[in-house]
């Protein structure tokens, strides 16, 4: 009898610790947003012929491979309970910057680093109102993302194209992997991103301090962990990723323009939320605000598909989506208050 009952204890010790595991306020949304894309996609691949293929995937890694840098950027300001609405219209700057120097005869290598110390150096300015004067990141971010855009428009009204052979070559480039699939050098820049994150997040001193930010300020300090630093750095690491997006941005369109990117900063929240991040700070992985990323593009990649949708619908969806995940966090951080 003893025999019998040992594997049915084993079988419930299991389906508890899966259960555990969905309902963790760290883990369980990220789980979600995996089962949700996979379901999607498999939803696709039943509706449309041609939808099931590896190349469908990485065209969403291709297409999307900015916004994955930006959301790594912006969880690392999330994770520690602020907000970063600066991101898109620093996009929209690192676009320009590159067509303005790169047609005043400047070597690309030379345009990219300018970029990514200027974007970089703009988030630490906010970083430091929001330390030193207490300003809330709303409001400071804010004040960024109107001085960005207006940076913009002083450099150039118009939209500037992009005819340098190294920023051409890179747009149109395909790494070749095998039976037929390819993807562009802007995937791999923000794979190694989203690795140098995730490490940064779960191996590091400065990980943790981010997320004992999130969790509590104050008892982080009392820990003893550099928090004030932390909080400023955070911004910093959300305005280099700001400009390597806008970078990989330039390199996706060949272009720079003041309008580009509205509304991209919303984009980003949103893809961090769906990935399991918690609002006020505390919880979340960059792997999973990828895997946001990657749902969002889903859906417009099958709204493109279903042909007779507007664009607008792939807003109502993320809008949709985000409530579900925002209630699903509260839920779930409430079951274990």
């Amino acid at each position: 009898m003893s025999a019998a009952l040992a594997p049915a204890s084993a079988f419930t010790r299991a389906r508890h610790k899966v259960v555990d595991v969905f309902t963790s306020p760290k883990s369980g949304p990220v789980l979600v947003t995996a089962v949700l894309f996979v379901l999607i996609f498999l939803a696709g691949s039943l509706r449309y012929r041609g939808f099931f293929s590896g190349q469908v995937l990485l065209n969403l890694l291709i297409d999307n491979s900015y916004l994955i840098v930006l959301a790594i950027g912006m969880s690392f300001v999330i994770l520690t309970g602020g907000i970063d609405l600066s991101v898109g219209a620093v996009v929209a700057l690192s676009t320009i910057i590159a067509a303005r120097l790169l047609q005043a005869g400047w070597n690309p290598v030379a345009v990219i680093a300018v970029i990514l110390v200027a974007t970089s150096t703009l988030g630490l300015l906010v970083g430091l109102m929001i330390h030193i004067f207490k300003v809330q990141p709303f409001i400071a971010t804010l004040a960024a993302m109107f001085l960005a855009r207006g940076l913009c428009y002083i450099i150039a009204k118009e939209s500037i194209s992009i005819d340098h052979p190294f920023f051409v070559a890179m747009a149109n480039l395909r790494i070749p992997l095998g039976f037929g699939l390819s993807v562009s050098p802007s995937v791999v820049v923000a794979l190694v991103a989203l690795a140098i994150g995730a490490w940064v997040l779960q191996y590091t001193r400065f990980g943790r301090t981010t997320y004992a930010i999130g969790g509590g300020e104050q008892s982080g300090m009392l820990m003893g962990l550099p928090t004030s630093r932390t909080k400023v750095l955070v911004y910093v690491i959300s305005g280099f990723c700001s400009g390597l997006a806008g970078v990989l941005y330039a390199f996706y369109t060949l272009s720079g323009y003041a309008l580009t990117a509205v509304g991209t900063e919303l984009d980003a929240i949103a893809a961090v939320v769906i990935g399991g991040t918690l609002l006020s700070g505390g919880y979340g992985f960059v792997v999973g605000s990828a895997l946001g990323v990657l749902v969002l593009g889903l859906i417009q990649t099958i709204i493109t598909f279903e042909g007779t949708l507007s664009s607008w619908w792939t807003k109502i969806f993320i809008g949709a989506l985000l409530l579900v995940f925002i209630i699903l966090q509260k839920v779930l951080t409430s079951r274990r208050t």
